[in-house]
């Protein structure tokens, strides 16, 4: 993996996400003005998806897929396939656009409510846009699993959560069902460089601030020193820095400060007065949790003391990668999903 593509790296991408040479369309659902879980109301909601495989006449194979941060359905597209990780030999796969990635509604693409008009989301939030996609919209009742990386997987645990009879297995893969004090760390200071660059400009910018800072986070974060030294020269890090400000690319600014507050609150206790004892208690489905021991863009201990919570299986990753041991060990993680699915 090159360095220059760890800026896009903050998207979390793998290495079965390279596009096939049909994508599947993307498609929308239109769910109107929907209530948010602080209250507020996000007119106009608009869900992005992508289907793949073929749906069974019981409706009881479908596997969702939601984005990681940053992340859309297209380029999620090359996770599922025959033998990938959302094998669609057998599971009719449903990628779904979190908000507040581009895609679905977003501070970016907002008519009514653009910019940081646009109202604070939560992962609940996202997770609650899913099920009304997949109950009114699609009309299926129930599926056999869900399955994300990173912010993906923290949707997982939420799911898990809020909705313990409307799955069968869930696979959280690197997610976190509450980020600890350093993840709030690193994310807060992600959403200070943005605020804090001169064209920031309240949000109302006419360049995409602080390039150079997000490729800068995702550098140190999303892999280890060893594992950055070995794959970078001292001449390729001022060149990638210096090109990711000249590019002007990454996440829009807006997008990534409201997603990076949601997973900032993310804390599926909540509801249970804070005690994951008795969240642990609410799951019904069957769950593999997959963690990165290096992980440094999320602490994998909570998502460990989950597991253990909920009785799941548990697939603990010990490279050196870090964040990135879902590329590191891709293989790794495939073999083990497919077979706890089909268990």
């Amino acid at each position: 993996m090159r360095v220059k593509h760890i800026a896009q790296a903050v998207l979390f991408s793998l290495p079965w996400l390279a596009r096939p040479a049909l994508p599947q369309q993307q498609q929308f659902a239109e769910l109107g003005d929907f209530k948010l879980e602080s209250g507020e109301t996000l007119r106009g909601c608009r869900i992005g998806y992508r289907t793949l495989g073929q749906l069974n006449a019981q409706k009881s194979n479908v596997m969702l897929l939601p984005t990681w941060a940053g992340g859309t359905t297209e380029q999620l597209m090359g996770s599922a396939g025959p033998g990938k990780l959302a094998d669609t030999s057998r599971y009719y796969v449903i990628l779904v656009d979190a908000l507040s990635n581009g895609v679905s509604s977003s501070p970016s693409n907002s008519r009514a409510q653009p910019h940081m008009r646009f109202p604070k989301i939560t992962i609940r939030d996202m997770v609650n846009t899913q099920h009304e996609l997949l109950t009114r919209v699609l009309h299926i009742p129930h599926v056999r699993a869900v399955m994300g990386v990173s912010m993906g997987g923290m949707q997982t645990f939420q799911w898990l959560v809020a909705y313990p009879d409307f799955m069968e297995r869930a696979v959280p893969i690197v997610g976190s069902p509450r980020v600890a004090p350093y993840d709030l760390l690193l994310w807060q200071a992600q959403i200070d460089a943005i605020e804090t660059d001169p064209a920031w400009q309240g949000g109302d910018y006419a360049k995409n601030p602080a390039r150079g800072a997000e490729y800068e986070f995702g550098a140190l974060l999303l892999t280890t020193p060893g594992h950055y030294n070995r794959i970078t020269t001292r001449q390729q890090v001022l060149e990638h820095i210096a090109e990711a400000k000249k590019s002007g690319g990454g996440s829009d600014a807006n997008d990534k400060i409201r997603q990076s507050e949601a997973m900032m609150a993310l804390d599926v206790a909540a509801p249970f007065g804070g005690s994951m004892e008795r969240a642990a208690a609410a799951v019904k489905a069957r769950a593999l949790v997959v963690v990165s021991k290096n992980d440094h863009v999320v602490t994998p201990g909570p998502a460990v003391e989950f597991a253990h919570g909920i009785r799941a299986e548990l697939l603990e990753l010990d490279s050196d990668c870090g964040h990135m041991a879902t590329v590191c060990e891709a293989e790794r993680i495939r073999q083990a999903v497919a077979g706890f699915l089909q268990r």
